[in-house]
């Protein structure tokens, strides 16, 4: 069993509750725990198993009490729960401390709804988790494809929807979205929504359109989804259905771009940043794509070795310019990067263009711009 303890400034690390038992009776187990002193006033706590691989198949909890032993604040709780919860399977309970003269924050229930191409086919195979972050807090990693109900699935288009219960979020604001196989696949995943069970607005929208490229050799992959928008009324969401209408024939004609990295082949060339980049043509530009998912190396951009990347977007027009660059992250991220190659699969041209230099925050800006 975990703890994790939520502060008015911050929160835990998991505290794992095994050697930490004080007292232990037939129905009670007191356990003594050190709290960091700048969580500031707690305000709630989950509470769940490490995992379902455990050889016990159920965990029953009636009764919850927390004892300041300093001050002899003291909060206690009835939960009367078991876990893992039925009949989503999540496996975290989560319950706000309620503390004298000051409001407890109610639990909430959240429908997270994913919508995918392929996901389901691969469900047995793939782990996906996925943490909701909003001003109060997040509510940790939860299983997204723990006993699946309500799939609706189409030709093309899946989607299905994932119960968390969770102590009141506020404002949403990202979802960490993880993801791992036993098996090469990939999960080509559009966006999620997610909304109180109770209400029907606001819908908050996380945009994906990635395709992830999954197998048991390659670590987790972790992506950021930023909030793309709110849905707050009925005639919002009317205006948002008909301007997709209006713009699905752009998005059936997307472009696929192959776009070949070469980083050098001297000391210090590669670089463990997250590199970035942008097409620029006649008629559009595209979005930001990270490049991370190298079709050769499981470690992208390594001294001498070339990383080839498909993306998809809008059609651009005639590529004219790109921009590329990377966060600066990781230990020694300076890149000496000799050139970048792109085929533009409808045209079927190629563009290129040397670099044969360094791009360093250090030195240069963040972003390089270079024209064909």
């Amino acid at each position: 069993m975990v703890m994790v303890f939520y502060g008015s400034n911050s929160k835990s690390n998991p505290v794992s509750m095994e050697n930490k038992v004080e007292h232990q009776t037939e129905n009670q187990i007191t356990y003594d725990i050190h709290l960091p002193s700048d969580l500031g006033t707690l305000y709630k706590v989950r509470l769940g198993l490490q995992s379902l691989e455990i050889n016990i198949s159920q965990l029953s909890l009636h009764h919850f009490k927390i004892q300041n032993t300093s001050t002899l604040d003291t909060f206690s709780l009835t939960i009367n729960k078991t876990l893992p919860l039925s009949p989503n399977g999540d496996i975290w309970v989560e319950f706000p401390i309620q503390w004298p003269l000051k409001e407890a924050l109610s639990v909430v229930t959240y429908h997270l709804t994913v919508f995918s191409r392929n996901i389901l086919n691969e469900r047995n195979l793939v782990r996906m988790t996925a943490c909701i972050y909003g001003t109060h807090g997040d509510t940790g990693d939860r299983s997204l494809l723990q006993s699946l109900q309500n799939v609706q699935q189409g030709e093309k288009n899946e989607s299905f929807p994932v119960m968390v219960d969770a102590v009141d979020l506020g404002e949403l604001e990202k979802i960490l979205l993880s993801i791992s196989s036993k098996t090469d696949c990939k999960l080509d995943i559009k966006k999620m929504h997610v909304q109180e069970a109770a209400k029907e607005h606001p819908i908050y929208v996380f945009e994906v359109n990635e395709e992830f490229s999954v197998n048991a050799n390659k670590p987790k992959i972790q992506r950021e989804i930023p909030r793309s928008f709110v849905i707050r009324g009925e005639k919002q969401k009317n205006d948002i259905d008909n301007n997709l209408n209006k713009e699905g024939s752009k998005v059936k004609h997307l472009r696929e771009y192959t776009i070949k990295v070469y980083t050098g082949d001297k000391r210090g060339a590669g670089t463990d940043a997250n590199v970035h980049i942008i097409l620029f043509g006649n008629e559009d530009k595209s979005e930001v794509f990270q490049l991370s998912q190298s079709l050769e190396h499981q470690n992208p951009f390594e001294r001498g070795k070339v990383d080839t990347f498909k993306i998809k977007t809008k059609n651009l027009g005639s590529l004219r310019s790109i921009e590329i660059g990377h966060d600066g992250k990781g230990f020694a991220s300076g890149w000496f990067l000799e050139k970048v190659e792109i085929t533009d699969a409808a045209r079927n041209s190629v563009h290129c263009f040397n670099c044969n230099r360094s791009v360093d925050q250090s030195i240069i800006p963040l972003y390089m711009l270079f024209s064909f």
